[in-house]
C-alpha cells in the first residue's frame, strides 16, 4: 500500500490541465520503458475535463497512441452512444480526435451488446478480457495499469463501488455488476478494489467545494466499505489530484503551500 501523495492546484481548470500534462509524460515514460502503456480513464466532470486539456496540449503528440492501451474503472450500463456512458464522453472530449489502435481501446459492454440486459455477464466478459491482456510479469488476473484514475464522488465513491454495497467489500472477482446504485443509472458495471490495486499508479480526481467532505473524510482514516476512496491505491503510488474548493478541509498541514 503506498501513502496518499497531495497536490492541490489553484482551481479545477488548472488542475485539469496540469493533470493532463503529467498524464502525458508518464504515459511517453512507460512507452519508452517498455513499448507500450496501460492506462484506466475514469469518467465525470473531472475525468472529462482532463481528457479535453489533454487535447489541447501542445505536447499530445509526444505520445505514441496506437501503442496505448486504454481501460475503464467503471461504465453505466446503458446502450452503446448514450451520451451518459463514459465511453461515449471520452470519445467527444478526446479518443475521436487521435489515432488510437481501436483494438486497444478496451471499452465495457453496453446494455444492449450481446450480454443483453445481464450485467454480471458482461461484467464477467470484462473480466476475462483484462485476464487475456495479463502476461506473467503482472503476477495476477488484470495488466498491471501504468495509471488508473478515478474520481472521487461526495459520498467517497469512487468507480461504482459506493459505501456499504456489495461491490465495495469483492475480493475475488475484478469486475463486477452493480445493481441498485443511489447514483442514477442504478446498474453499472465496475472494476473491484482488487483490480484498481494492481495498478502501478492510482490518481484520485476530486474538484469543487461538494467534494470537500468526501475528501477529508476519506484523508481521515475512513475504511473502506464506508468509504470506498480509503480502498484505493497503487503498488507505487497513490496521489490525489485537487483544487483548492476540494481541499478546502483538509489540515494546511497535509500539503505543501507551494501546491496551491
Amino acid at each position: 500500500m503506498s501513502a496518499p501523495q497531495l497536490v492541490v492546484h489553484r482551481d479545477k481548470e488548472l488542475m485539469a490541465q496540469a493533470a493532463a500534462a503529467r498524464l502525458i509524460t508518464k504515459i511517453v515514460d512507460a512507452q519508452s520503458a517498455r513499448g507500450s502503456a496501460s492506462v484506466v480513464l475514469t469518467g465525470g466532470r473531472n475525468g472529462n475535463a482532463l481528457l479535453a486539456a489533454l487535447g489541447t496540449s501542445p505536447a499530445r503528440d509526444a505520445i505514441d497512441w496506437p501503442r496505448l492501451d486504454l481501460w475503464w474503472g467503471d461504465e453505466r450500463f446503458l446502450p452503446e452512444g448514450d451520451p451518459e456512458r463514459n465511453v461515449t464522453q471520452a470519445r467527444e472530449a478526446l479518443l475521436d480526435r487521435v489515432p488510437l489502435d481501436r483494438a486497444r481501446v478496451h471499452a465495457m459492454p453496453a446494455s444492449d451488446g450481446e450480454y443483453g440486459k445481464d450485467a454480471d455477464a458482461a461484467a464477467a466478459a470484462y473480466a476475462a478480457e483484462l485476464a487475456a491482456a495479463a502476461g506473467p510479469e503482472d503476477h495476477g488476473p488484470v495488466p498491471t495499469f501504468d495509471v488508473l484514475m478515478l474520481g472521487v464522488g461526495p459520498d467517497t465513491h469512487v468507480a461504482s463501488l459506493f459505501p456499504e454495497l456489495p461491490a465495495v467489500r469483492e475480493r475475488e472477482r475484478t469486475v463486477v455488476g452493480v445493481h441498485g446504485a443511489p447514483k442514477p443509472p442504478p446498474t453499472r458495471i465496475s472494476l473491484t478494489l482488487p483490480a484498481i490495486r494492481a495498478a502501478r499508479e492510482v490518481w484520485l480526481l476530486a474538484a469543487g467545494e461538494d467534494k470537500a467532505k468526501a475528501v477529508k473524510i476519506t484523508l481521515s482514516g475512513a475504511g473502506e466499505v464506508q468509504a470506498p476512496a480509503a480502498g484505493a491505491y497503487g503498488r507505487g503510488r497513490t496521489l490525489w489530484l485537487l483544487d483548492a474548493a476540494a481541499a478546502a478541509q483538509l489540515p494546511r498541514g497535509l500539503y505543501p503551500p507551494a501546491s496551491a
